[in-house]
């Protein structure tokens, strides 16, 4: 009885018929057929491809989906999977319902893929099927790969970074940021050159994709142009050669700024001498008195540009000789910051003379009686900054602390054993007279980058570190090297593969 409606309800069972083949009991259905017999009778498979070929370019890891365009795609990846689907002729005839790839030998040239299909029979009966598809891979170069082979000096298009500054800190950084992102996958060459690096590329859409990965990373102005090669007035066809010239933005990380009246007006009279504190696709700047930060976008500034007034190569280090906080801890963006007033003295005349000198920064909460900082001596400095001069009665402090200093001994001694490691790119040095680099210099101002590595978490979080395979923890350095010296934290490190050797860091 059906408790609702007080109706008697006949209960319901499924029977079950003997195949008209074997004989054996099964559900009923339109054939009267089991499942084994089905399949014995009909291939839903038959007339479907079941070995393919496809083309692959060894140079740039990509696959031909005809008539011309190449794909990249890794190793059993959906990227893979849908193209070797797309492959399949006659497979509408069909219903796919799963697909997989099965495991094969990474240097057999074989991919297969397992496909399950479904397709009425026989009276309407649905038969599922699955079956293995067997892709023979054969090697064949692109167009672009190909031209590059034939002549690697024949490039469409090439990017110039420059940076007018004195150091190469920029470019340790965008290499970094490149290698990790692989944005100079397309690149054919790369040569370093002395104020920036040129990277040449066989399709001039590489250049701009790669121009505007450099806009997302460092505030940029850019201009492009084209030079005629080969021309065919009877196909009306045209040659070119396209050059994008990128100027990086001169203001650096850790750099003192005179920012100019207009500038300052419209950043709400901040400063006028300020400090950056990071550069990505803008610049964070910091008024050190006031703790006040604002940010400028690549548009804003290079409306209004402007140098710096002193550099991080003009950085002295001092002793602190008293703290006196006068406000609490901030936190602006990502960072912390305590205004504090300082009783400072040159390291070099510590013991020599009484000059103590009394500044406010934004370093309370970082510094202590008897630590050392970095900052800029504006006693002695000789400044002729043109932006300066435009300001009357401006109050100008003797020192502007810019971060703490740590013992460099111990740092280089740290150094010769560090447990991490950093990767380049694969770049020609230019050997002419115009761009030569000094590589006692180079190896110098990468030693200092690699300080500001274990320094600066921010920083870090933008590169791809790397474990070193040699490394053995020296009993010796770990005693004599201060607990204080900041270090990269081992769970920040990556395992490097072992597929190749190239782009050895140069700490080691």
């Amino acid at each position: 009885m059906d408790e609702d409606s007080g109706m008697f309800r006949v209960p319901q069972t499924m029977g079950s018929v003997l195949c008209c083949r074997c004989g054996i009991p099964m559900a009923p259905n339109a054939a009267n057929m089991c499942v084994k017999c089905l399949r014995s009778e009909v291939d839903i498979t038959e007339g479907l491809q079941k070995h393919v070929t496809i083309m692959y370019c060894p140079e740039c890891e990509c696959y031909l989906q005809p008539p011309k365009t190449w794909i990249k795609a890794q190793l059993e990846s959906k990227e893979l999977l849908t193209f070797c689907i797309k492959r399949l002729k006659n497979l509408n005839k069909v219903k796919l319902v799963h697909a997989e790839f099965v495991w094969t030998e990474p240097h057999s040239k074989r991919i297969k893929v397992k496909l399950r299909v479904q397709k009425e029979v026989l009276n309407g009966v649905i038969l599922e099927q699955a079956y293995v598809v067997e892709y023979v891979v054969q090697d064949q170069m692109c167009e672009s790969c190909s031209r590059v082979q034939a002549n690697p000096d024949q490039w469409v298009a090439s990017v110039q970074l420059r940076q007018h500054v004195s150091h190469r800190r920029t470019f340790f950084y965008i290499e970094q940021v490149i290698l990790k992102h692989d944005a100079a996958a397309r690149a054919i060459k790369i040569k370093q050159m002395d104020h920036g690096i040129d990277f040449f590329f066989s399709n001039r859409s590489h250049g701009v994709k790669f121009v505007e990965f450099i806009g997302k990373v460092s505030p940029i102005k850019s201009r492009h142009d084209k030079q005629l090669v080969s021309h065919d007035p009877k196909s009306n066809s045209y040659n070119y050669k396209y050059t994008f010239s990128v100027e990086i933005c001169p203001i650096c990380r850790e750099d003192l700024i005179c920012l100019p009246p207009r500038v300052a007006v419209k950043l709400g009279n901040l400063g006028p001498l300020v400090l950056c504190t990071k550069v990505t696709n803008s610049i964070v700047l910091l008024d050190p008195v006031t703790l006040r930060d604002t940010f400028m976008d690549a548009e804003q500034y290079w409306r209004t540009p402007f140098k710096a007034l002193l550099s991080s190569r003009q950085l002295v280090e001092y002793i602190v000789l008293d703290v006196e906080p006068v406000s609490p801890e901030v936190n602006t963006g990502s960072s912390k910051y305590g205004l504090a007033d300082f009783q400072v003295a040159r390291m070099s005349d510590f013991g020599r003379n009484d000059n103590i000198f009394t500044v406010r920064a934004h370093l309370g909460h970082l510094l202590n009686p008897g630590d050392r900082a970095l900052g800029y001596d504006l006693y002695g400095a000789n400044s002729n900054d043109s932006e300066l001069d435009k300001y009357t009665g401006l109050n100008i402090p003797e020192v502007v602390l810019v971060k703490k200093s740590y013992d460099q001994e111990q740092r280089r001694r740290r150094g010769k054993n560090r447990q991490w490691k950093l990767k380049t790119l694969n770049m020609e040095v230019d050997d002419t007279a115009r761009g030569r680099v000094d590589e006692e210099k180079l190896i110098e101002e990468f030693e200092k980058f690699t300080f500001d590595v274990e320094e600066d978490k921010d920083l870090r979080s933008n590169m791809s570190l790397y474990k070193k395979k040699d490394y053995q923890p020296s009993e010796t350095a770990s005693m004599t090297d201060g607990e204080d010296v900041p270090r990269v934290p081992l769970e920040e490190l990556l395992e490097e593969l072992g597929l190749s050797d190239d782009g050895e860091g140069m700490s080691e």
